[in-house]
């Protein structure tokens, strides 16, 4: 049960930290996002594309999680009790988890940057 909450946690703690650097993005990229709604991007468009940029950041966390697992694992095997140090089953859901954490913690950044005003954004510059 405690593994439980620790992991719950740790799921918070990232999801947070996704959202966080999302939205530090979209920030950082208002006037590039403003210069494409300009153009004609639609909204649909610069959502995409945030949810694209998060979804990289998590495939890459992933992919270095899964290393790191299969070198740890190693270490950490006298601890698991009926559980295999490299079960696929338990590393693909948690794969999937993450992937719908990342979404989640991309959406709103993601929203909220199809709703930039292009005038109010290019004229504050």
């Amino acid at each position: 049960m405690l593994s439980g909450f620790f992991g719950v946690l740790a799921l918070l703690l990232a999801g947070l930290g996704l959202y966080r650097l999302m939205s530090y993005a979209v920030g950082q990229r208002r006037h590039e996002i403003g210069i494409r709604m300009a153009l004609g991007a639609a909204a649909q468009d610069v959502v995409r594309l945030m949810l694209a940029r998060a979804l990289i950041l998590v495939a890459v966390g992933i992919a270095s999680g899964v290393v790191l697992t299969v070198w740890a694992s190693r270490y950490v095997e006298a601890l698991l009790f009926g559980v295999p140090s490299n079960d696929p089953a338990t590393l693909a859901v948690a794969g999937l988890v993450l992937i719908t954490v990342g979404i989640a913690a991309g959406w709103i950044p993601a929203r909220r940057a199809s709703s930039i005003d292009p005038v109010r954004v290019l004229h504050a510059d």
